[in-house]
């Protein structure tokens, strides 16, 4: 975490991820992905919803749906061993 990233933390905003659905003019029937994040403000998120009022004005692609997921707490890291081993030859 950079000292940005820590600043925003505590200032109240979380870590925003937006999975985007959208359909591009040249192949409509073609569901595609897009992912953003960003440190945002839960429950209202402007940032996202000025990247979303951005897409709708200069990005040619039709939104299909928006998924969020939002992490607002400040807390240690937590790491746990997978249990699994790649052996590497």
């Amino acid at each position: 975490m950079t000292g940005r990233d820590l600043v925003l933390r505590l200032q109240g905003r979380g870590l925003t991820t937006a999975e985007i659905l959208y359909f591009r003019p040249d192949t409509p029937s073609l569901l595609q992905v897009f992912a953003w994040q960003e440190y945002d403000l839960a429950p209202d998120f402007p940032a996202l919803f000025d990247f979303l009022d951005y897409w709708q004005r200069e990005i040619h692609a039709r939104l299909h749906s928006v998924r969020i997921a939002h992490d607002q707490l400040v807390r240690p890291t937590e790491w746990r061993l997978g249990g699994h081993i790649i052996p590497l030859e």
